[in-house]
């Protein structure tokens, strides 16, 4: 958006000045550039090419464009008119120059420039004299923009032409420009990136000292433009590290022009390489996370994620899969611990194949991605109020289905626990707990038999302390005995599930408009009314009993109806803010205008649905005395909503290495990198981050 408004701005200023037209001829000319048409021969046969040049000679502080222009500016444009069975090539540029111009770094020429085409003839293209024609438009800048335009033309023959006499006065510079066109590296290029920083890794050989490395990149976004670039040299290799730009997301695979000047000679080398990801912190010479180390942080954080709030709702009901139980025989209970661990491990493969592959395809998609769909949260909210309406009595399902209330000897005890497990993970994903933020956003930048094994590792100590308790000896003679008061704690346990319910109505809020949220509403509306004739029917013969199964079936296929309609709205819920908040919302944009005014800025990303981040905003950010320590500090607050899908914050994510919310990051006005504040935070954590103490 600034580039726009800089170049529609340097146009405006220039049109006042008028652009220039000329008769069409080889040459074009203006008060500040000089362009001329030119060929390396006077003749070219039927089935050869030629090389053609348009020259500019620039005046003094003025300058045009490279292909990429950098921070405002437009590349040459040529449209050709030629004869039949004649075609030009793209305009091919040599290595460009770093324009600095304020804040801003364009890419281009100054003084002169030679451009060159390659001009094919068919081979059945007729023979004679024709007239090339190029109507070209280009910027020449310097404190103002002028576009100029005009229509240059150039004399040639198709046809044979005697050996004397083909070259023509331009031949020997277009061959010098022929030359100074960026080849292909002839040494192997490879790319990293870690948080903010992209780096190139060539291996141009031992020894070599260059007094300038530049890398311009095709395609505007790629990089921060006037960030300084920095080389080091570490063996045969040359690196060269640039700060990456506003693309979202970023892309994975970067090209553009290496310019290596030695002192004597500038050239430049076409590169392009895919981008690996590394996690922020991970040095560049050695590698990334060993693989032991992340599978091990992602097995402790499962283990952590059983006391998360997420969780809860799945733990009441393991908790009366132990009391809804009389006489426990060890082998059953074994196999229920082995097929809840069973559960969670293919639950957890099949959420993480699916993130793989739809990153794959080019969604900006992270961790807990199922929980920005309306559809899904709708339907977990209705599953949570017919287990809710199922403990508190309003009708009865066997162990099967709810993995609760049947023994464990039975069938239907083992495939409980499994769906038990499915469930246990559908709800765990929106909290990404202490020690899992690093792991996953490690594992998502391996390969995909890399990162399913990390997941498993976390998926294996989700489920590791009920595996450790059906294994332990004794466990069962340990359990109380069935009695009166166990229906009374299974009604008392239903709360959990209605306030799990509750939440997610309210992560709907915050998802949809009015409308959508009415048909959302309408669908609790109906769960609740299905659980009630399901009961019904339970308690009914005959025609009652076929009454009530019809009238069921007849709700659940208008809450399908409504559910399956449910769309997010358009814009993210982050767009609006309050009046008296505190904060702003959050963008690429302003987070680089703020550190442009040297500001300090904490960046908090959330989501409506991950209860860690509403817990943290309640204990910690909301505090009186953290918001006067931000104040004090002149510390800017941009909060950015990743409730729905938003792919700028995917991306920034992405950038220093995590792909779930919650994530924090403090930004000091002269750091070159974020520092990561953790996922669980205090008051003093906050007050002596911003206070540098």
């Amino acid at each position: 958006m600034k580039r726009t408004f800089l170049l529609a701005l340097a146009l405006l200023l220039g049109f006042f000045g008028g652009p220039s037209t000329a008769k069409a001829e080889p040459v074009f000319q203006t008060e500040q550039v000089r362009a001329e048409l030119s060929a390396e021969k006077a003749s070219v046969a039927p089935g050869e090419s030629l090389w053609l040049a348009l020259t500019f000679q620039i005046k003094p502080t003025w300058h045009t464009y490279w292909r990429t222009p950098g921070d405002s500016g437009q590349p040459v444009d040529l449209k050709w008119t030629l004869p039949p069975g004649v075609t030009a090539g793209p305009l091919q540029y040599p290595a460009p120059e770093r324009l600095p111009y304020a804040d801003l770094m364009n890419f281009g020429f100054s003084n002169q420039v030679t451009m060159l085409t390659e001009l094919k003839v068919a081979p059945d293209a007729a023979t004679g004299p024709v007239t090339l024609q190029a109507d070209g438009f280009w910027l020449v800048c310097a404190e103002v923009c002028i576009p100029q335009d005009g229509q240059l033309t150039l004399p040639i023959t198709i046809g044979a032409a005697p050996a004397s006499g083909m070259s023509t006065p331009a031949a020997a510079a277009i061959a010098a420009a022929r030359d100074a066109l960026p080849k292909k590296a002839p040494f192997a290029v490879t790319m990293t990136r870690s948080g903010k920083t992209l780096t190139l890794n060539a291996e141009v050989g031992a020894g070599k000292k260059f007094a300038e490395v530049s890398f311009f990149p095709d395609g505007e976004g790629v990089i921060a433009n006037a960030a300084p670039q920095t080389q080091t040299v570490d063996g045969n290799t040359l690196r060269v590290s640039v700060t990456t730009g506003a693309a979202a997301p970023p892309p994975a695979n970067v090209a553009g022009v290496l310019v290596l000047n030695d002192g004597t000679s500038r050239v430049g080398y076409e590169v392009a390489s895919a981008v690996t990801v590394a996690p922020m912190g991970a040095s560049s010479t050695t590698g990334l996370v060993p693989m032991l180390i992340a599978i091990v942080f992602a097995f402790l954080g499962g283990i952590v994620l059983n006391v998360m709030p997420c969780v809860l709702p799945v733990l009441v009901m393991k908790a009366m899969s132990f009391i809804s139980r009389g006489t426990i025989e060890a082998a059953a209970l074994r196999r229920d611990g082995l097929a809840y661990t069973a559960g969670v491990m293919v639950t957890f493969g099949v959420l993480v194949g699916s993130l793989l592959a739809l990153r794959a395809a080019g969604d900006a998609i992270g961790w807990g991605f199922q929980l920005q769909s309306p559809v899904f949260v709708a339907v977990l909210a209705y599953v949570m109020l017919a287990l809710g309406l199922n403990l508190s009595g309003v009708f009865n399902v066997g162990g099967s289905a709810m993995g609760v209330g049947q023994n464990l000897t039975a069938k239907g005890g083992a495939t409980g626990s499994f769906f038990t497990g499915l469930l246990a993970v559908v709800v765990a994903t929106p909290c990404t707990a202490p020690f899992m933020g690093t792991a996953i956003g490690f594992a998502l930048t391996q390969s995909p038999l890399e990162a399913i094994l990390i997941f498993e590792a976390l998926a294996l100590g989700l489920a590791f302390p009920y595996l450790v308790i059906t294994f332990a000896p004794g466990v069962a003679r340990k359990l109380p005995r069935p009695g009166v008061w166990m229906d009374r704690t299974k009604q008392v346990l239903a709360f959990p599930l209605y306030g799990a319910a509750a939440w997610l109505v309210w992560v709907l809020v915050q998802q949809l408009d009015a409308i959508m949220l009415a048909n959302a509403l309408a669908g609790i509306v109906l769960v609740g009314f299905m659980a009630w004739l399901w009961g019904l029917a339970q308690q009914t013969d005959g025609k009652g009993r076929s009454v009530a199964l019809g009238a069921a079936a007849l709700a659940l296929a208008a809450t399908t109806f409504l559910t399956i309609s449910l769309k997010p709205m358009e814009a993210p819920a982050a767009g609006g803010v309050a009046a008296n908040a505190n904060y702003e919302p959050y963008s690429e944009a302003r987070l680089a205008a703020l550190r442009a005014e040297g500001r300090p800025v904490f960046v908090n990303f959330t989501a409506a649905w991950c209860i860690t981040c509403k817990v943290n905003e309640r204990i910690a950010l909301s505090k009186s005395d953290v918001e006067a320590a931000f104040k004090k500090s002149n510390v800017a607050y941009l909060k950015g909503d990743w409730t729905n899908r938003n792919a700028e914050i995917s991306a920034a994510l992405q950038a220093v290495g995590r792909d779930g919310v919650p994530l924090y990051l403090y930004y000091a006005p002269k750091a070159a990198e974020p520092e990561i504040l953790p996922q669980v935070l205090t008051p003093g954590i906050l007050i002596g981050t911003v206070s540098g103490g």
